[in-house]
């Protein structure tokens, strides 16, 4: 066939350059396909496309993000492990992995982890908690919602597909020249790494609009910016960041795509290009990014130990102030992550010192949750369990990140293992387990019962254990000298801790092993473990006042809003719920194909500029084109819920509650 019909693809894309990679092709290669054989065999295809593909409904978007996020850290810690293996037994010697292919694991577990793994997690716990918490019956424009998540989907869709054909990205989870510039890198590897990351930051981008417009347009009457709970607070303020940082990496990446392709010199070492602008633009979004992924989980943590304190979250107005100021002092410490390039001592120190003062808002957080814990009656449930490993493990990374910011210690552990340790001591407790937490805490509220305890507590134990033994070692390397992303060493000193920290991922292993049975056991006992009454942790907001799971409108009337904590009060005072005097009818929008569509087509459109299949490109951008233009000669499809459907619904829910256990006594 002619070059213009398959562009550079050809039979040597598949990858059979390594018995590793035909392995990992197979298993993504296989996991599709079962799914597809799955559903056909259940003849469930109907279903899935009506009821979930197409929905607009922002409790069914939040749960796919989240299914997408479980799937993407299955892949990514595969990589992890992978690496953690290779170093450990690589003294003298290549070990199982050729350089290369260490440099593509180790540049798709940053990207699968940072932009396909976290930010659909916290997205997805945005989706399904924030309406509910505001008292909203949808997210502010639920359409754009769809699209936001398909074009992550995309994204996703194009790394893993990099593992079937052709080769990933060499340069890094950063992505930076020269290292991705083509003539270092003339392979598709960049490029997929390129058009994943534009498909997901204009998703990521439209979600976090939507989320500003939701939390300052949908909330009750009655509820002030003040009263909002803490996590529909750090959702706004990590959605705020997204809007204003997103842009500068999808400027980034289009730069490096246009001298990739026109043979532009934006970052290139000749012609007037300058490698310092893409690392200002990269970390202009890069530390607020790190921003983005922990205000959600501190959201989550104030939640939670509030409601397993059986407390009034201590120092709501400080933990909103220190949220902000978070936020506004995100965008001022960019810097410190190039110290060693060569900045005037005087910028290294003013970006050092603004470094510092970011932990103090941090440290205020920190000291709100133990006072709301002191003297509280604690609940030692998992969310809890991940809250309280959160707290001391991330003071710990914290402490490093204070040392990170001298510019002479930075001096010293650049580009080491000790910089690997303090990253991830600050992104696993401080985002990780706090999505894991917020998974948990609110997996009744959105399927209708609880996830098991006990197999939750046997995966909260492996994972901290194997957090220590896999990530402490690495402070000690990062001291002896060792540098990042070595595929082999020559130091037998450096071997014993790369042991250990090989058995902490195998420990993490075991971790994510416990929680994907603990999904099954919960499933299958999930007659037993139902909830009835909507509130089983006795939650203090919104939320825990409808039914679990809710119904597609929510709320069956708009809820008046009762003050901070006012729903936990009131349940106080009156334990049991009573029916409206009237409802009225309810409209909600109707499915959606349109969120599908652009998907699919950024998905083709981002394969075919990897492959340079340009007839392809045009077919794919001119259908996205399509699609918008088909869906603006379309009318509004809304369904109505015709108020006597509600009250039905109402009163079916109210029967259950009364032969449940007494809400005052729990």
């Amino acid at each position: 066939m002619p070059d213009w019909v398959f562009g550079k693809l050809g039979w040597d894309a598949l990858p059979f350059y390594s018995l590793v990679a035909a392995g990992g092709a197979s298993v993504v290669v296989g996991g599709a396909l079962s799914v597809v054989v799955l559903l056909t065999w259940l003849g469930k295809w109907q279903y899935f496309w009506t009821e979930w593909l197409t929905s607009v409904d922002h409790k069914r978007i939040g749960i796919m993000y989240v299914a997408l996020a479980g799937i993407m850290l299955a892949r990514g810690f595969v990589d992890a492990i992978m690496m953690r293996m290779q170093q450990a037994f690589a003294l003298n010697g290549q070990g199982y992995l050729p350089p290369d292919h260490f440099e593509q694991i180790f540049s798709s577990h940053g990207t699968i982890m940072i932009f396909f793994m976290a930010m659909p997690f916290l997205t997805g716990l945005f989706n399904f908690v924030v309406p509910l918490q505001i008292g909203a019956r949808d997210v502010a424009f639920p359409v754009l919602n769809s699209i936001s998540l398909w074009l992550t989907a995309a994204g996703a869709t194009l790394v893993m597909v990099s593992l079937v054909i052709g080769v990933f990205s060499t340069g890094g989870w950063t992505g930076y020249p020269p290292y991705t510039e083509l003539s270092y890198s003339p392979d598709v590897g960049p490029d997929y790494w390129i058009w994943a990351l534009t498909l997901s930051g204009i998703g990521t981008t439209l979600a976090g609009i939507n989320f500003v417009v939701t939390i300052y347009k949908k909330r009750p009457p009655g509820m002030k910016l003040m009263a909002m709970p803490l996590f529909t607070w750090t959702a706004l303020c990590s959605s705020l960041l997204i809007v204003f940082a997103f842009p500068a990496l999808t400027v980034a990446t289009a730069l490096l795509a246009l001298d990739r392709y026109l043979g532009m010199h934006f970052f290139t070492n000749d012609a007037g290009g300058n490698m310092m602008n893409y690392a200002n633009l990269f970390w202009m979004f890069g530390h607020p990014e790190v921003y983005i992924l922990i205000l959600p989980a501190f959201g989550v943590y104030s939640e939670v130990i509030s409601t397993f304190s059986s407390k009034r979250l201590f120092g709501y107005n400080s933990l909103v102030y220190a949220t902000m100021a978070i936020a506004v002092l995100s965008f001022t410490v960019w810097l410190h992550h190039f110290f060693t390039m060569g900045a005037d001592s005087n910028v290294n120190a003013a970006f050092g010192i603004a470094t510092m003062v970011i932990a103090i808002p941090t440290g205020v957080k920190v000291y709100d949750w133990l006072f709301t814990m002191f003297r509280g009656r604690l609940r030692f449930t998992t969310p809890m369990l991940w809250s309280l490993a959160f707290l001391v493990t991330f003071v710990i990374g914290g402490m490093t990140g204070v040392l990170l910011a001298i510019p002479p210690v930075d001096m010293l552990v650049h580009n080491s293992t000790f910089l690997i340790a303090h990253f991830h001591n600050m992104l696993i407790p401080g985002s990780l387990f706090g999505f894991f937490a917020g998974y948990t805490f609110w997996f009744p509220k959105a399927f209708g019962f609880a996830l098991d305890e006990r197999w939750g507590r046997r995966a909260f134990a492996f994972w901290v254990a194997g957090f220590y033994l896999a990530f402490m070692p690495l402070y000690a390397l990062g001291l002896m000298g060792m540098p990042r992303r070595l595929d082999s060493f020559t130091n037998p000193n450096w071997q014993p801790w790369l042991i250990v920290a090989a058995l902490g991922a195998v420990s993490i292993l075991f971790g994510l092993v416990c929680q994907v049975i603990q999904l099954v056991v919960s499933i299958a006992n999930r007659h037993a473990n139902r909830d009835v009454t909507g509130d089983p942790w006795d939650g203090r907001s919104l939320e825990w006042s409808i039914p679990s799971p809710p119904p597609v409108y929510n709320f069956a009337t708009i809820p008046s809003y009762l003050g901070r904590d006012g729903f936990w009060e009131h349940k106080k005072a009156t334990p049991s719920v009573t029916s409206a005097a009237h409802y009225q009818d309810i409209v909600i929008p109707g499915n959606s194909m349109l969120g599908v569509l652009i998907g699919g087509f950024g998905f083709l459109l981002g394969f075919a500029m990897v492959w340079h299949i340009w007839w392809l490109a045009l077919v794919s951008l001119a259908g996205m084109i399509g699609a918008v233009i088909m869906r603006s000669f379309q009318p509004d499809r809304e369904h109505i819920i015709p108020a006597a459907q509600v009250a039905a619904d109402q009163q079916r829910w109210l029967h259950e509650l009364a032969s449940a256990p007494d809400r005052s006594e729990q």
